[in-house]
């Protein structure tokens, strides 16, 4: 029988290698051999993670890869966190993300979101075309810590601050911590807009989302 090492490194391997199905077999026998899921969660799975991200950054990897990859943690994170006993597995942040009013973009979006999941977070998406009332409204029922507000188009960049600017009317503001990004989003209008955060890409957005929701690493 495969020892521990082996076992975390087939599992390790096959999201590296993008293959979902792979990845959730291989979690399945990590829980078959006993071996302690929370700990497998907090290191193998991290550290594999943060290799996709350096992979993509480096070139390796393209918009496919991160995307396959972040399917593949999420399905072996499934597995996992059903050998996990009841109250030891941590509490998840919560994100509410999507695209603005009149926006019909979604690529970057849908691959933030994946990766959200890829490192724990629980992800609300709602889609495209997004009024500031939809994103408020779901951030209260699901009690989020993060809303993510992206925008591909000069155009509808209004709608970026319209969210700020409910948020303030409403008294919500210091309920959520707010984050923007998209092609003609930068620093200086998430500061001009009073976000909490900004990413310029895929990797930055997840190391600001942790950031902002108190997760180090």
């Amino acid at each position: 029988m495969a020892g521990k090492e082996e076992l975390v490194q087939r599992l390790s391997a096959a999201i590296l290698d993008c293959d979902a199905d792979r990845a959730a077999s291989e979690a399945q026998q990590i829980l078959d051999a006993g071996l302690d899921p929370v700990e497998v969660l907090n290191t193998t799975m991290a550290q594999t993670a943060a290799e996709v991200g350096d992979r993509f950054e480096s070139g390796q990897y393209y918009l496919p890869h991160l995307v396959l990859a972040g399917n593949a943690i999420e399905a072996a994170s499934e597995v996992l966190q059903k050998g996990v006993p009841a109250g030891k597995l941590p509490e998840k942040k919560v994100v509410v993300i999507g695209t603005v009013q009149g926006d019909m973009h979604s690529l970057g979006k849908n691959i933030v979101a994946t990766m959200l999941r890829a490192n724990g977070f629980e992800v609300h998406d709602l889609g495209v075309d997004v009024k500031s009332a939809a994103f408020i409204q779901r951030a209260q029922e699901v009690k989020a810590d993060l809303i993510g507000v992206s925008c591909l188009m000069t155009t509808t960049l209004p709608y970026q601050r319209e969210v700020m600017e409910d948020l303030v009317a409403q008294g919500l503001r210091d309920q959520f911590k707010v984050m923007v990004g998209g092609g003609p989003v930068t620093e200086e209008w998430a500061n001009q807009i009073g976000a909490d955060g900004y990413g310029r890409d895929v990797l930055e957005a997840i190391v600001v989302a942790k950031r902002l929701a108190g997760i180090e690493g």
